[in-house]
């Protein structure tokens, strides 16, 4: 009976633990697969977004798609609304309409604000809100996001042509400039949209996009300080001291603190006096 105990105690104890069971888990947690490198994951995503889908049942018997398979695949990828224009309806139109003159009201005076902060026409910044939507509306793939101008770039724009040309003095060259560097900025943007890309933005950190969105809101209320105290004289640079230091100087200098409007004021104050004070001598 002891003997016989034993024998049944014996294997209860040892698959309690796992090792009859699984006996090679400590090896294979000690020698896991490598994870693939960026090479590997970036032919992946491509394999993935270009690969035509195969239709109908699975088993062994399917065969694969066909030619033109692949350029249709590669089409519906490319302009997403080639699959869901098919289900598009009177419905969804009406509630385009509505979003449309919704967004349309707020767009329009936003855009404005954006082309002033880069130093541009008010129609600028209403083509660059009109003409992006148009575009996404056939190669976009999200129904919630937001394509148009932003603050952050509007400013960074101007802060960076500004130093190679002064708009005040030649604003032809700098508006070319300006149209030079978003041209190059929207091929880089249909390069990595059309090779999918991104999947780069995984190994940009929580921490750096937070940074990067905390320092653009420091420096975008930085620069409103110009129409907030009405200087006249302002710097094109965007960092903290060169704004602080504009501040001060202008703080000053009084007149630097007026607007054109109250100069215009003044002279014209200043003007009626001198003109009462030739006449009281004159008399």
């Amino acid at each position: 009976m002891e003997d016989t105990a034993a024998a049944v105690e014996t294997p209860v104890t040892v698959s309690t633990f796992g090792v009859s069971r699984h006996p090679d888990t400590a090896r294979l947690v000690l020698s896991s697969p490598k994870p693939p490198g960026v090479r590997e994951e970036f032919v992946g995503v491509v394999r993935k977004a270009f690969r035509p889908r195969a239709s109908g049942g699975g088993g062994a018997g399917r065969t694969p798609p066909a030619r033109w398979g692949w350029a249709l695949t590669a089409l519906q990828t490319v302009f997403p609304v080639l699959q869901w224009g098919r289900t598009y309806n009177f419905k969804l139109f009406r509630s385009d309409v509505m979003a449309g003159l919704t967004l349309a009201s707020l767009g329009i005076p936003q855009s404005i604000g954006y082309a002033n902060l880069a130093k541009l026409d008010p129609q600028y910044g209403l083509y660059t809100s009109v003409v992006p939507p148009l575009i996404y509306a056939v190669m976009g793939t999200s129904r919630e996001i937001a394509i148009g101008p932003v603050a952050v770039v509007s400013l960074l724009l101007s802060s960076m042509v500004s130093k190679i040309v002064d708009p005040a003095v030649d604003p032809v060259t700098y508006r070319a400039l300006v149209f030079t560097v978003t041209f190059l900025a929207g091929v880089f943007q249909v390069s990595f949209g059309l090779f999918r890309l991104g999947f780069l933005v995984d190994f940009l950190s929580h921490a750096a996009i937070v940074g990067f969105m905390a320092g653009a809101a420091i420096v975008i209320g930085l620069q409103q300080l110009k129409g907030l105290l009405g200087l006249s004289h302002f710097t094109n640079s965007t960092d903290v001291v060169s704004v602080i230091k504009a501040v001060c100087s202008a703080l000053r200098d009084p007149v630097s603190l007026q607007t054109p409007v109250e100069q215009n004021h003044l002279l014209q104050l200043s003007r009626t006096r001198t003109k009462t004070n030739r006449c009281t001598v004159m008399k």
